[in-house]
């Protein structure tokens, strides 16, 4: 049974963190705006702005900062201010029984899919994967709004255009996912996720093409795509190539390895590393229709 944290309302306290790349404080300044422009309060944990090499500080102090806001009884939601990477570092050393006696919302994308993951196999809780606040500048309006939509429990309804590779149907399950480079690396770990009868959502950024092609081979030889109810793509962004060209688009290389099975399938979702990346919340029930253009309801 998946437990949904309470919805926000305006005065309630929402916590940003940094668990994987370091964070500049100008980084924020326009989605701290936009979001206290709503009603709501913002704390900062402790070690924020702290920086090792690539990092938002060392393992040690991400882990407290994310432990401060878990912990906190007046944070309703912890944003996450990036991703990068990092969030694997600390996810074992995080204690979260606090979350049964003070739910919350946990929100990011990219790194932060590692979140969604342990959180929705381990505690069966309901995240949201969304837009983090670094980007919040270059972002369509619509994707912070509809992150403050997911975070205030309205119904989330989406229409997208048809692709090509899309495949007709009608599905309705647990949706769940995130970035498929870490979807990968945490398959056989405590981290990874049950997809049988289950919606999932991939999407991925800067990857060679032969390396979509080896996450999805292993998705599929460790059954992760054999009993889906659907599967939504979203992003497949700035792929690269080698000297001799692939053969085939991150798009393809998908559709080639669910083409055995017979669930709906669409491409091209406003989701992931996109300038349209608007707000899910996974391990909600949620309704796919694809009839050529696709339509996703979340409801709340």
């Amino acid at each position: 049974m998946i437990t949904t944290p309470p919805y926000l309302k305006p005065g309630d306290l929402i916590g940003i963190t940094a668990t994987a790349h370091r964070i500049e404080e100008e980084d924020l300044y326009l989605a701290i705006k936009i979001i206290e422009s709503r009603g709501y309060k913002i704390l900062f944990s402790p070690n924020l702005f702290e920086k090792e090499n690539q990092y938002a500080g060392n393992d040690r102090k991400r882990t407290e900062d994310f432990q401060h806001l878990l912990d906190h009884p007046n944070v309703k939601a912890i944003l996450c201010a990036r991703g990068g990477y990092g969030s694997v570092r600390i996810i074992d050393q995080i204690d979260l029984s606090s979350l049964s006696k003070n739910p919350k919302w946990i929100c990011g994308y990219s790194d932060v899919t590692v979140f969604h993951t342990h959180l929705h196999q381990n505690q069966q809780f309901a995240t949201i994967h969304s837009t983090m606040p670094i980007s919040v500048k270059q972002d369509t309006a619509a994707n912070l709004y509809s992150l403050l939509q997911a975070l205030e429990g309205e119904t989330l309804q989406y229409t997208t255009d048809a692709h090509p590779l899309n495949r007709n149907g009608k599905a309705q399950g647990e949706l769940i996912g995130g970035n498929l480079s870490i979807l990968y690396s945490v398959l056989g770990s405590k981290s990874d996720i049950n997809t049988d009868g289950k919606i999932l959502f991939i999407e991925d950024l800067d990857e060679y093409l032969y390396h979509i092609d080896r996450m999805m081979m292993n998705l599929k030889r460790n059954g992760k795509l054999r009993n889906l109810a659907g599967l939504i793509v979203g992003g497949m962004s700035d792929m690269h190539d080698n000297k001799v060209p692939y053969g085939k688009t991150a798009e393809e290389i998908v559709a080639e390895h669910v083409a055995e099975f017979d669930y709906p399938v669409c491409y091209n979702f406003p989701a992931g590393h996109t300038p349209d990346n608007r707000a899910l919340r996974f391990g909600q029930t949620a309704m796919l229709t694809i009839d050529g253009q696709t339509e996703l309801i979340i409801p709340a």
